[in-house]
């Protein structure tokens, strides 16, 4: 009880300071999210809501904390609201974020549709980079879900979408075929192919070491940690993840489940923490938050 009277307090302490600088519920709610109090955040978002209806960042930023904390149809009702008040222009943006939160749900085939909404979009605009970026997310998006036969239907949709993009230059290129062996090296890991994993790595490294595209060096470690995992080689798979992205939730998550694999369940703990201290809204977050909670309850 203490403890809960502890926590009450210092969320009224950090909105009232807020208050006291002058933000908006909506500013407040961001800055409570962005040090890692969801709840603290959905109570000013939910406030921002009340206080102005026909907000679009308000509906937006409600959503997000709202799949967050495991409510996902009442976020995608205000994602909903969202992509009503939208301009035609601008409604990427919240069908992604219904993709995302059917993700978080744990139905890829919704997610894929709303995600199919925008790479049609994005397709008939001729935005063909952005086209198969989306088409890769559809992927993913089947591929963590473990639909591997659809996984690999978009992730060749993805790179004939690709080829589409006009005068690439030679490091655009190579960039776009680096995404493909590390998408193929995943799936072949999930597939119990060992080899063509292995040999998806082989070509993805040679790209890789061509020097071209420096700052996808950080997927490397990921690549390899994935692969390792979906082969049973738990400690591998943390050695590999920890010279990854720690900012990344899916690549915490995947360090904990391994750390679990592996009988250490303090230090599962400690990564699946770190997770919650990440309150991101994409795909990587899907597959890692609702994972995390579970495990933590």
């Amino acid at each position: 009880m203490r403890e809960a009277i502890g926590f009450c307090c210092a969320l009224a302490g950090s909105v009232a300071l807020a208050a006291q600088a002058g933000m908006t519920p909506l500013a407040e709610g961001q800055k409570l999210l962005r040090g890692g109090d969801v709840a603290g955040a959905q109570a000013r978002f939910e406030a921002a809501v009340a206080e102005d209806p026909k907000s679009y960042d308000a509906h937006y930023a409600l959503g997000r904390v709202l799949d967050l904390n495991g409510e996902y149809a009442r976020a995608r009702k205000h994602f909903e609201e969202a992509l009503a008040l939208a301009p035609e222009s601008d409604r990427e943006q919240p069908l992604t974020a219904i993709a995302v939160s059917y993700a978080f749900e744990g139905r890829p085939d919704d997610a894929a549709g709303y995600y199919q909404r925008v790479f049609d979009a994005q397709s008939a605009a001729d935005r063909f980079d952005a086209a198969a970026a989306t088409a890769n997310a559809i992927a993913r998006v089947y591929l963590e879900a473990g639909h591997l036969d659809k996984a690999a239907e978009w992730y060749s949709t993805g790179r004939e979408t690709a080829r589409q993009i006009a005068q690439l230059k030679a490091e655009e290129l190579d960039l776009w075929e680096f995404r493909r062996h590390h998408a193929q090296a995943r799936l072949a890991a999930r597939r119990q192919d060992p080899a063509a994993a292995r040999e998806h790595m082989r070509q993805a490294r040679r790209i890789l070491d061509k020097g071209t595209n420096l700052d996808q060096k950080i997927q490397w470690p990921y690549l390899a940690g994935y692969v390792a995992f979906y082969a049973g080689d738990y400690a591998a798979a943390v050695k590999e993840l920890q010279a990854g992205d720690e900012r990344d939730p899916f690549i915490l998550g995947l360090i904990a489940q391994a750390y679990d694999k592996l009988g250490q369940k303090d230090r599962a703990r400690e990564y699946f923490a770190k997770v919650l201290a990440t309150p991101a809204h994409t795909i990587n977050a899907a597959y890692s938050w609702p994972e995390a909670k579970r495990y933590l309850r």
